[in-house]
């Protein structure tokens, strides 16, 4: 069963759960240990080496405009790569659906950027800095979007050179290997392992790792930005029923769910089981649409499982009645 099995379908609930979400992870991420975190255990090549954390910065209100001031999705920073700055674009997405055109979207924002920091003045000798842009994805549904703009450019021969291209880095929580993460003393990778989390014990585990990590004085303020996301964000998913009391520490986290646990174990038990059931239905009716499509097209590709096995169980109802009248395989897909 997948990691999210037991849980709502990230970006569902109301408007408000959608802003404690927003809020939640922006506030962790305005803590440059957070950053800096993040960068070392997901970011690879030899050059993150040479990148100076102590000038970590955050930019965003300082020296951009009111377009980026306004936005609650994303968080930019900024640090010393030798002689230039480095920007980093954090782009957090929560939705259940992807944004199929993503892409486009990390580009645009990139390019407004740019803008921004030309019109602030921000550019003294006339050259771009670079930008590492990361989009932090926390929904169930397999990223399968493009990593760069230029993938979705229909070819022309002779007019590739001319084409644009803007690469991202995406991070897709839900399918990161708890095993993976486990072997990092990162704090980022035990957000995301929290994110994971399949029983409230394992949570419990992870918050007294947090305490313990973040236990110098001057780390309050990250102390405070992860119970708050605890409080606002991932107990409410795990534990619907529970009247949640406000926790500004760790350690009030940590005795709450130590006085609370047992009651609380049942309730998160027996909604395993029900997703349980609602995961066999899922796996019963993409077997069965496979099963299907074998016998109307042929042997199907690799691509073709996968896409259908990663798929939830509205999605593959859809793709059902498309099938009955679909004349090839990509008419079972068509939107």
């Amino acid at each position: 069963m997948p990691p999210h099995s037991i849980l709502p379908a990230p970006g569902s609930g109301s408007m408000s759960n959608r802003l404690d979400n927003d809020s939640s992870y922006k506030l962790l991420f305005s803590h440059p240990e957070m950053v800096r975190d993040l960068i070392l255990g997901f970011v690879q090549g030899s050059w993150v080496a040479r990148l100076d954390f102590s000038t970590l910065e955050k930019v965003n209100g300082l020296f951009v405009g009111d377009e980026f001031r306004d936005r609650e999705d994303d968080i930019i920073w900024r640090l010393r790569f030798g002689d230039v700055w480095l920007y980093v674009y954090l782009l957090l997405e929560f939705q259940t659906s992807i944004d199929d055109f993503m892409p486009l979207r990390v580009g645009d924002y990139m390019c407004s950027l740019y803008q921004d920091l030309r019109r602030t003045k921000q550019l003294p000798d006339k050259k771009l800095p670079p930008i590492l842009p990361v989009v932090v994805y926390t929904g169930r549904q397999k990223w399968e979007v493009p990593l760069d703009v230029n993938e979705m450019i229909v070819p022309v021969p002779g007019l590739e050179i001319y084409q644009l291209h803007m690469r991202y880095l995406v991070l897709d929580v839900a399918s990161m290997a708890e095993s993976e993460l486990e072997s990092l003393r990162n704090l980022a990778a035990a957000l995301f392992r929290l994110e994971n989390c399949r029983s409230v014990e394992k949570v419990r585990e992870l918050v007294r790792t947090l305490q313990e990590w973040l236990k110098a004085p001057e780390q309050s303020s990250l102390r405070r930005a992860f119970a708050i996301w605890l409080r606002r964000v991932l107990l409410p998913k795990r534990l619907p029923t529970a009247e949640l009391p406000e926790m500004t520490d760790l350690y009030e986290v940590d005795t709450m769910l130590a006085e609370s646990v047992q009651d609380w174990v049942k309730p998160w038990m027996d909604q395993g089981r029900l997703e349980g059931r609602l995961e066999g239905r899922l796996e019963e009716a993409a077997s069965l649409l496979l099963k299907q499509m074998r016998r109307k097209f042929g042997q199907t590709p690799d691509w073709i499982t996968e896409k259908v096995r990663s798929a939830n169980l509205e999605l593959i109802e859809m793709w059902s009645d498309n099938f009955v009248f679909a004349n090839s395989v990509d008419e079972v897909f068509a939107p």
